[in-house]
């Protein structure tokens, strides 16, 4: 039986990264649709390989446009796993508008959409930043019911779309899941984002600027265990339930810019302590155990296995990252961390 999925932001780090697990681990049968605005953080040359896949398909199109969506409905879809959004603090601390409008109208766009299309399932991927912070000296963990309280222009925007999402299961019985992931990394990741941005210029030589102290703590996943977390919450998960994704993987920043150096060989005089971000959050520790009792996934790559790929990986496609790093990546770096020489 065939089954039409649609993943919304295809060609980000994320997204493309699960439109390849799908590929590799279904069937003939399973066809997809990537629907995809294609701003900054995004990449057609993520999927390049694939475009010829029989099974895929791209659409262009703003999930916030209504008839854009439409577009993506050329066929009947039966499930919609939304990946799009904007998604870097600091943007979100500079200006919210995109954040806003991407994240909670879009996500209201799709909501409709697929409501009135008979769409089976609907997942929102979210963030464990919608629950806030936790403090450095406790073993507290964020569990499904943790009350959220986020803390940035870009967790409140995905909160919102949270909220919206659970409404809609609510008010209108529409089938709807939520999974909330720890900080990712992995191969195709945009380089303004704390790993690959530490790799490619470690790589290079150049100043890793750690914010703080470097004491801020995240629980790091490998993108392929998060891919996997989702499809398994996509085949086994309960309508109108949340689903924590997490490795259990907790690294202070600094650390993990150290372990970075080690791994591409290169002095840690290279780490430079800029100026904190705004209401940075302190700790986030995710717990999966929810996730690992109502289904069979567990987290199969551990942080350093992780990054020893991940390096290798920027390692290897230097041409990919260079590309991305010149034109407005550079002019907002430039802008950032201005006062770092290179």
């Amino acid at each position: 039986m065939t089954q039409h999925i649609l993943v919304t932001g295809g060609f980000g780090f994320i997204g493309s990264n699960y439109i390849r697990h799908l590929l590799e681990t279904t069937d003939g049968d399973t066809l997809i649709t990537n629907l995809d605005h294609v701003t900054y953080a995004a990449n057609p040359e993520n999927l390049a390989d694939i475009d010829t896949d029989p099974r895929y398909e791209f659409v262009h199109g703003d999930i916030a446009d209504s008839r854009a969506v439409e577009k993506a409905w050329s066929k009947e879809v039966d499930i919609v796993v939304n990946f799009a959004a904007e998604s870097h603090v600091d943007r979100s601390i500079e200006s919210s508008e995109a954040f806003i409008r991407t994240n909670v109208l879009g996500t209201q766009v799709l909501l409709e959409t697929a409501r009135s299309r008979g769409v089976k399932l609907f997942l929102q991927v979210s963030t464990d930043e919608v629950y806030g912070s936790l403090p450095l000296d406790t073993q507290d963990v964020f569990l499904e019911d943790t009350p959220i309280a986020p803390n940035s222009p870009y967790a409140a925007s995905k909160a919102g779309a949270d909220l919206l999402v659970q409404s809609y299961f609510e008010t209108h019985g529409f089938p709807t899941s939520i999974t909330r992931c720890s900080n990712n990394y992995g191969p195709y990741q945009y380089p303004e984002k704390l790993i690959p941005l530490f790799v490619t210029n470690a790589l290079d030589g150049h100043a890793l600027p750690l914010y703080g102290q470097g004491i801020n703590i995240r629980d790091w996943i490998h993108v392929t265990d998060h891919c996997r977390a989702i499809q398994a919450v996509v085949e086994h998960g309960t309508p109108g339930e949340v689903f924590n994704i997490g490795s259990r993987n907790e690294r202070n920043n600094l650390d993990v810019a150290r372990a970075i150096l080690a791994a591409t060989d290169a002095d840690e005089s290279l780490i430079t302590y800029v100026t904190d971000r705004p209401g940075h959050d302190l700790r986030y520790a995710i717990d999966p155990a929810k996730l690992e009792q109502h289904t069979d996934w567990k987290p199969l790559i551990d942080f350093e296995e992780g990054l020893t790929q991940t390096v290798a990986w920027y390692r290897d496609n230097r041409t990919w990252w260079e590309r991305v790093r010149s034109g407005a990546f550079r002019e907002y770096y430039d802008r950032r961390y201005g006062a770092i020489h290179e």
